[in-house]
């Protein structure tokens, strides 16, 4: 694989670990700005706010820079709202800065996963994607662990100025590693917003949506569910979430290499397990054996789908990817928020901790089923394609 990669995977690192630190370090930064836990939380969705704004926004903007500028460019975006939230003097200003934060977190992946495809030959790029999104999958094991023990130890404040420091070291290596990218003769943007007007292309972001939902109904939970019904000690909450993470880093590794082979069986594949193991965990949940190796198995199912998702939305979009790739990064995160809103429903709703494990279920088998729509529709459009016609001989053949 190029070296070129390493240096996106750190960006991508730096930016999984501001985007989910913030829960690991939200009684500090509540403490310090002096609100409540539940104020605190707009720190979060700010951020996924800026995500689902700043993927399309800025890539519409940013849509005839060269890529490698593009990458630069949202890399010290990303960096600069990071040393303002942790210079932040109180909390909407906190938020502001988190929003901004976000802002280049979805145009960055899209302009990234286009890159990554471009260095590598065709059968590879589904790889070269995952291995980008390697270092987002790493900071759940890595980044969000030590960001946190920093957190407690010296001040959420130092956590996101750590931060800052990786995009630093990402804009060296995306400069220093990543070749010129010239944007293509035939970038403008009618041609990528003409990207959605492809049924395939909004398919692809359902199952996005509405898959890694599951996941979220699932993850939102897990600390009362691991404390309350398996019976954890809440300090063994943070070994418990970096199982998740390896789990999340195998399921994205297993993914680009899955999706380059056979892509839509793959993502059945996929999309069944994950419903299958969430179905599972309303079971296993009842103990700490079988609580640990699941919450591992949600995050390899679950994870295995985004390169897949990822080379999929480019495949449909043709040659005008960048968009619609950084809409996939909107898709995650309003994934996100309605796996989190549907898991609290049935909380509230008494029906129990491991209750968001059957909701994450239900949205994983949406999920495939709209992925085997998609599928039918591929091979329709396969059938009703003319094969061409047979070459005529040439005298003296």
């Amino acid at each position: 694989m190029p070296i070129a990669l390493l240096a996106l995977a750190i960006g991508a690192f730096g930016i999984g670990t501001t985007e989910f630190v913030m829960m690991g370090v939200l009684p500090q930064a509540a403490a310090d700005f002096g609100v409540s836990i539940p104020s605190a939380g707009y720190l979060i969705s700010g951020y996924a706010l800026g995500v689902v704004i700043g993927a399309p926004l800025l890539t519409a903007v940013a849509v005839r820079l060269p890529r490698k500028t593009m990458l630069l460019a949202m890399m010290g975006l990303f960096t600069a709202g990071n040393v303002l939230f942790a210079l932040a003097p109180n909390h909407e200003l906190g938020v502001v800065f988190r929003f901004i934060a976000g802002l280049p977190h979805g145009a960055f992946f899209g302009a990234g996963a286009v890159v990554a495809s471009s260095l590598v030959a065709k059968g590879d790029r589904a790889k070269a994607v995952s291995m980008m999104f390697m270092g987002l999958t790493l900071a759940n094991v890595v980044g969000v662990p030590l960001g946190t023990l920093l957190g407690q130890q010296v001040g959420w404040r130092a956590t996101f100025a750590l931060v800052a420091v990786i995009g630093l070291v990402a804009i060296g290596g995306i400069a220093k590693l990543v070749p010129h990218q010239g944007k293509p003769a035939e970038t403008s943007l009618r041609g990528e917003l003409a990207a959605f007007r492809k049924p395939q292309v909004w398919l692809a972001l359902a199952i996005v949506t509405f898959g890694l939902g599951g996941v979220f109904a699932c993850l939102s939970y897990v600390t009362p569910m691991m404390t309350d019904v398996a019976g954890f000690q809440p300090a063994s909450v943070t070994l418990l979430l970096s199982l998740a993470g390896l789990g999340m880093t195998l399921g994205n590794f297993l993914g680009g290499r899955l999706a380059d082979r056979a892509l839509m069986p793959s993502l059945y594949v996929a999309l069944g397990a994950l419903a299958t193991v969430l179905a599972v965990f309303t079971i296993t949940a009842q103990g700490k054996i079988g609580a640990a190796i699941t919450i591992f198995l949600v995050g390899v199912a679950g994870f295995m789908i985004g390169p897949m998702m990822q080379a999929r939305i480019m495949e449909k979009a043709g040659g005008t990817p960048s968009m619609v790739s950084a809409a996939v990064q909107s898709a995650f995160n309003i994934a996100n928020s309605i796996g989190a809103y549907l898991g609290g429903l049935v909380i509230a709703g008494g029906l129990g901790l491991v209750a968001p494990n059957w909701v994450g279920a239900l949205l994983a088998v949406l999920g495939l089923s709209i992925a085997v729509v998609s599928g039918t529709l591929d091979r329709r459009e396969d059938a009703d394609t003319p094969a061409p016609a047979p070459a005529m001989a040439t005298a003296g053949s």
